[in-house]
């Protein structure tokens, strides 16, 4: 049963972002900090990666734990209401994720995908990764 009154829940779940999020935020500004620039949730990109370095044929995705169904197999019966929603909706999140992966590799694009809570608690780590792949890009565009 739900905790929360039914208009308390509406307004939560209308609090949540599709775009401009804090974890997202944090990485982008982390990049520009560091002299990359790109675009965010470029709509002409399969799938609307959070950020894209699209010279380059970078697609950046932030998920959070909750909607992209991180741990599902073990989390997923922890929804006590509405269980038959939430296992299809966030099923078909993890579905499209792996369908907008396959679309950009297959047209050549390099895909990374970072949980909200790897970036929290280590954004470094993630620019890390991301700086890697643009010079591992730029590398092969030069020959």
């Amino acid at each position: 049963m739900d905790t929360l009154s039914k208009e308390q829940r509406r307004k939560n779940m209308q609090a949540v972002k599709s775009k401009g999020s804090k974890i997202e935020i944090l990485l982008s500004k982390a990049l520009w900090a560091k002299g990359y620039r790109y675009r965010k949730n470029d709509r002409s990109v399969y799938g609307k990666p959070d950020l894209t370095f699209k010279k380059l044929k970078i697609a950046v995705f932030v998920d959070s734990e909750f909607w992209h169904g991180k741990d599902w197999e073990t989390k997923k019966f922890e929804h006590k209401s509405n269980q038959e929603f939430w296992l299809a909706k966030i099923g078909r999140n993890m579905e499209r994720d792996k369908e907008v992966n396959a679309f950009l590799l297959k047209d050549n694009w390099k895909v990374l995908r970072f949980w909200g809570k790897e970036i929290e608690k280590n954004v470094q780590s993630c620019t890390d990764k991301i700086e890697l792949v643009i010079h591992e890009a730029k590398a092969k565009n030069i020959h």
